[in-house]
Parts: structure tokens; C-alpha cells; sequence
């Protein structure tokens, strides 16, 4: 009669950590990017627009650093360290709405973008400063267009929030980019003419 009491109480105990182990299964981590039941509804043009802006900031990020370490002009390496701090800033909004949204971003820039930064990166002197900027120009204009696009045509608020509030920083970053177009371009276009003999 003991064996069969304390057969019935080691059961017992089994059954009891069981059902509180299935119980107690830890709760996914909130990192985790949800997968079953996003917190944020995103349509088609949301998620096109989340995965081209987390693109284009990893390019921007790629071109800032390239810029604080082969442009000859102070104000070209300052527009370089200015981009990666915008840019790593917008990406950080980017990354935690398509988080919340169950989109998966690459890892890399564009193929093309990828090809671009590496030409860059061969060159040097003001052939680098003047590829720099006629490179991330209409890298920027794009993007604008991407932002405008995005505030039309959009579904998402969280998503039209980080085009609203990436805008202006894009639209800063364009001016600053055409000044120092304009800047490069009487070297460029007009040459001192030569007096005849």
C-alpha cells in the first residue's frame, strides 16, 4: 500500500511540473521581430518604401565614411560625417517600425548602389570630390521622390511618420549637395581662357 501511495505521489508530482512547465514556456523576447501578428499594419508601398529608405541609408552611411576619408575640401568631409550621423539616425527609425511591421530588411545597399561606392573608392583628389557629389545627388533626389511617394500614397501613419519626419533631413542634405555642386562646377565647366600669341 506505501508503494502504491508514493508511486501515486511521484505521478503526481510529474503531472503537477508538467502542466506548470507547459505553463511557464518563456515568452518570446521582444526583440524578436514578430512574425505572427505585426503591431503595425503595412501595405504593399509600405513595405517597398521601409526596405528602398533602410537601402538607401546603409548607402548614404557607406558614402559619408568614404567622404570624411578621401574628400580634399573640409566642407565635403563635414557633409560626409554629417550624412552618416542623419542617416544612422533615420535608419534606427526605419529598422524599429519595419520591426513592429514583420518586414525584413536586407543587409547590404543595392547591387547598385554597392558598385557605385566601390568606384568611389577608387578615386582621389578633386576627381573623387566632384564624382562624390554627382553621385549622391540624384541618390537623394531619388529618395525625396521615394518620401513624397510614401506621404501619398501610403497606408501606414507609423510608416508615413518616419517619411514625414525624414524630409527635411533629405531635403537639407540635397541643398547642401547642389551649393557644393555649384561651388565644383566654374572649375569644371568655365577654364580660364588662354590669351593668344
Amino acid at each position: 500500500m506505501r508503494r502504491i501511495v508514493l508511486l501515486l505521489a511521484i505521478m503526481m508530482s510529474a503531472l503537477v511540473a508538467g502542466t506548470t512547465g507547459a505553463v511557464a514556456q518563456p515568452r518570446p523576447s521582444p526583440t524578436r521581430s514578430p512574425t505572427h501578428s505585426p503591431s503595425v499594419s503595412a501595405s504593399e508601398q509600405d513595405r517597398t518604401f521601409l526596405i528602398e529608405a533602410h537601402q538607401g541609408n546603409l548607402a548614404e552611411i557607406r558614402a559619408g565614411r568614404l567622404a570624411q576619408e578621401k574628400a580634399t575640401t573640409k566642407s565635403l568631409r563635414e557633409l560626409g560625417t554629417k550624412m552618416v550621423k542623419d542617416h544612422t539616425k533615420l535608419d534606427t527609425k526605419v529598422r524599429k517600425v519595419a520591426r513592429e511591421a514583420g518586414v525584413q530588411l536586407p543587409r547590404e545597399p543595392t547591387k547598385q548602389d554597392q558598385a557605385e561606392i566601390k568606384q568611389l573608392s577608387g578615386l582621389s583628389g578633386t576627381a573623387f570630390n566632384r564624382a562624390w557629389v554627382q553621385a549622391e545627388l540624384p541618390g537623394h533626389r531619388k529618395t525625396l521622390a521615394a518620401i513624397n511617394k510614401q506621404l501619398s500614397n501610403g497606408s501606414s501613419e507609423q510608416v508615413k511618420k518616419v517619411a514625414q519626419e525624414a524630409k527635411p533631413v533629405v531635403q537639407e542634405h540635397l541643398t547642401l549637395l547642389e551649393k557644393a555642386a555649384a561651388s565644383a562646377s566654374p572649375h569644371v565647366k568655365t577654364p580660364t581662357p588662354h590669351p593668344s600669341h
